[in-house]
């Protein structure tokens, strides 16, 4: 599925607008610990870009997992605890909050179905990739594709036995809280919103259509990743991630490489300013050939790998 390409931009926030309760079969997160606890080894990549007075790192996360994974300790913990600052795509809001900005991006109240904005020959297949998540046939009609891919993706993820509660952005932050850490974001919560809302329709009806294609591979999919996440092989899940994504012209760009490039010119800018700040963005952000790195080489900055 497509709508796990994009981090924290779908996994995160599609738990919050699930808890929202606005759409159907929308189980509230579970409060997330500070850290997971210390059952199964995982040792995903970290980098780091440093000055005479600055250090800036850069982790690569998986938005959505199970518990139990090791993965806060060791080279991470020790980068985060130096870290007088917590930085994420978006901070985190509460489903109260960010119930104000779904509305009028997420929802269509008027006009065609979303089952009458699809093509007719495809329409068979979104239903029966709706029953099989045991959705209503009508359930999602009046919201817009992209929504659609992502309540598709997030009921997924549960029934995979993944949670945005568990994944990494909700330890770092509350880790973060716990230790009087300021958390900000390279983005609003309405910006992520509206990258998907400003789509052509026909590009999100694409992204949509992709997501039924591939719903009967997501639990391989997503193990995948994380296994390829937990080994550090950030190359291995940049392609499991984005390597149909060079097909989707469009939506390629607006999601991955324009922001890429704007958060490289933020840490450019962070960099003229002394202290540690830990930076958190989905895995697939910091790997391949239109990178945070490959970017912030643009800048003449060097991104290291740390290796532990």
């Amino acid at each position: 599925m497509k709508t796990l390409d994009f981090g924290q931009t779908v996994i995160t926030l599609a738990a919050l607008l699930l808890a929202a309760n606005t759409a159907p079969q929308a189980p509230a997160p579970a409060p997330a610990a500070p850290a997971p606890v210390a059952t199964v080894p995982a040792d995903p990549a970290l980098w780091v870009v440093k000055d005479k007075d600055t250090a800036i790192y850069l982790f690569g996360t998986v938005h959505a997992l199970k518990p139990n994974l090791s993965w806060f300790d060791s080279a991470v913990r020790k980068a985060f605890d130096a870290s007088g600052q917590l930085v994420l795509e978006i901070p985190l809001p509460t489903p109260e909050q960010a119930q104000k900005v779904i509305g009028p991006l997420a929802m269509d109240p008027t006009g065609p179905t979303l089952t009458q904005k699809l093509p007719e020959k495809s329409r068979a297949a979104y239903a029966a990739a709706l029953a099989k998540l045991g959705v209503p046939a009508a359930a999602l009609d009046r919201f817009e594709p992209w929504f659609a891919a992502v309540t598709m993706s997030q009921i997924s993820l549960q029934k995979a036995g993944y949670s945005a509660a568990d994944g990494a952005e909700m330890a770092l932050d509350a880790a973060a809280k716990a230790a009087g850490k300021p958390v900000t974001g390279l983005e609003t919560l309405e910006q992520q919103l509206g990258y998907f809302h400003d789509l052509p329709q026909a590009d999100q009806i694409a992204f949509l259509l992709e997501s039924v294609k591939d719903l009967d591979k997501f639990d391989t999919t997503i193990n995948a990743m994380v296994d390829k996440w937990k080994a550090g092989d950030a190359e291995g899940l940049s392609k499991l991630m984005n390597e149909d994504l060079t097909g989707q012209k469009n939506l390629y760009k607006v999601l991955l490489v324009d922001r890429n490039a704007r958060w490289a010119t933020w840490i450019d800018s962070r960099m003229k300013t002394p202290g540690t700040v830990f930076i958190a963005v989905g895995a697939g952000h910091l790997a391949g050939k239109d990178s945070v790195q490959a970017q912030l080489a643009k800048h003449r900055i060097v991104a290291t790998r740390i290796r532990y």
